[in-house]
């Protein structure tokens, strides 16, 4: 069996939970600073890949919790939900390039490094279905190491929404 459910269990209760977790976190100081989040095309759009990155990791470790066929089920799941949250995350770094939101906020590094994750998800999405059991060591490493960026990420969305408020007093 190249996916056997029991043995990623605790994975993805663990992933799923600290994504649960860390989406509340988020959407409450968002909520407290909704005004700045708003106003800037980069503090929004930071705000929605974060936000659209937990609830994917969140999603993804349910669909695994719930039980199915196998890798096949799993690697088409992965393969969708990643896609579509990679599309978001992306799309997030041209909308605020493009809107004229705070530009120091910007960096092409953090998004070169969270679109090679997603990348890494999709890749490993594809070997799973293939039937390659790295495939799902390739899929969970690069999720993980995307939380790692969604967290700086929503550090740095408060940071700038408080830098913000700073210059707006001066």
């Amino acid at each position: 069996m190249i996916y056997d459910p029991e043995l990623w269990r605790d994975f993805f209760v663990m992933v799923g939970g600290g994504a649960a977790a860390l989406s509340g976190l988020v959407f409450v100081a968002m909520s407290l600073n909704l005004e700045s989040v708003v106003g800037d095309a980069t503090h929004r759009n930071r705000a929605i890949g974060t936000l659209a990155g937990f609830t994917y990791s969140f999603i993804l470790c349910g669909f695994a919790l719930m039980g199915h066929p196998g890798n096949v089920a799993l690697g088409i799941e992965w393969l969708v939900l990643s896609g579509i949250a990679g599309f978001v995350y992306v799309r997030g770094y041209i909308r605020a390039s493009s809107g004229g939101g705070s530009r120091n906020a910007l960096s092409l590094a953090r998004t070169v490094f969270g679109t090679a994750c997603y990348l890494a998800q999709i890749a490993g999405s594809v070997l799973l279905i293939d039937g390659y059991g790295i495939g799902i060591y390739l899929a969970g490493g690069g999720m993980m190491l995307f939380f790692a960026s969604l967290i700086s990420g929503a550090w740095l969305l408060l940071v700038g929404i408080c830098n913000d408020k700073k210059s707006k007093k001066v």
